[in-house]
């Protein structure tokens, strides 16, 4: 037992050195880049400036919008106000500029074609349904949807929803962009289909902001994972003997994978438990077959999801 014991230590201790090397050669890569206020520009702008604004940010500007509706907005009291509490929250963007700077090495490093976007802040009246937008050459992070989650601005957005609305969401809610765009999978019929597809995203994360905690990359609250974490057993229990990894029953994915305030288990303990605990289930079974194998991140999210529940033996902690 002693032996056993000493040989996982060794493993253990080997693994962390080489991940630590790792690390280190990512944090070399060059990766140097500005951040373009253009929610500060457009709050000092006067009407005279617009040409300007439109030349700097033309696919921000639709050209089926007249400049006078733009000249209102300038203009207008309410977006003023929601422009001024974002500059009050971010007077400037250092911390998560430095958090966007890492995820994009670690890009560089899995993805030799890899190249760096334009990173611009604006605002998107609280649209909480696309607080990011990541093509192949931009970022855009509309920060009014980062204020944190007690602004009255959101107080007639659902408290689920708000919780994830801080700024140490804006990193995972980017990543998770870059993940979704990598991400391959033509199967999505089963709640297991659905439950590797983001546990695919989520291991994206895993090795993209391996500094950010496994509660940001989620979005839960530190109690929600530790929770999920206890109830893993339970949870995986549940769906084997009500049999629904395979089922195609389209209230599945409300139940367990959408953003909702508690999962729907029909049972007493729906309150306690966060939502989205496929997600998190699914996250597991992915890191279960990454552990087993081994496999380069970037053609684990090419993989059939059930290749990967096969592959990876999935057991859930006790």
């Amino acid at each position: 037992m002693r032996i056993y014991t000493l040989l996982i230590l060794g493993l253990l201790v080997v693994s962390c050195n080489k991940d630590s090397k790792l690390e280190e050669e990512i944090a070399k890569i060059e990766a140097d880049f500005v951040v373009e206020r253009f929610d500060k520009a457009y709050m000092e702008a006067q009407p005279k400036d617009l040409p300007q604004l439109k030349e700097a940010y033309p696919f921000l500007f639709s050209k089926h919008v007249p400049d006078s509706v733009w000249v209102d907005r300038i203009n207008d009291t309410l977006q003023h106000e929601l422009l001024v509490e974002v500059n009050k929250a971010y007077p400037d963007f250092k911390e998560t500029k430095n958090d966007l700077q890492g995820l994009f090495q670690h890009l560089k490093y899995y993805d030799k074609t890899f190249s760096l976007p334009r990173i611009i802040t604006l605002t998107n009246d609280v649209d909480y349904r696309n607080k990011t937008i990541v093509t192949d050459s931009l970022v855009l992070i509309a920060l009014d949807n980062y204020l944190g989650d007690e602004h009255r601005f959101y107080q007639n957005i659902p408290r689920y929803l708000a919780a994830n609305m801080k700024q140490d969401q804006i990193l995972p809610d980017v990543t998770e962009e870059y993940a979704q765009k990598y991400t391959f999978q033509k199967e999505r019929k089963t709640l297991l289909d659905e439950m590797i597809y983001f546990g695919k995203l989520l291991c994206f994360k895993d090795k993209m902001i391996p500094f950010a905690t496994d509660a940001e990359k989620i979005g839960y609250t530190e109690e929600q994972l530790k929770w999920a974490e206890a109830n893993e057993s339970a949870i995986w229990s549940y769906f084997i003997e009500k049999e629904l990894l395979y089922s195609t029953d389209s209230k599945l994915p409300g139940r367990f994978i959408a953003d909702a305030p508690f999962s729907k288990f029909y049972l007493e303990l729906d309150n306690e438990s966060p939502g989205r605990l496929g997600q998190y289930i699914g996250w597991q079974i992915v890191r279960a077959y990454v552990e087993r194998t081994g496999e380069d991140v970037m053609k684990v999210l090419q993989k059939k999801p059930e290749d990967i529940f096969r592959i990876s033996k999935f057991k859930p902690k006790k």
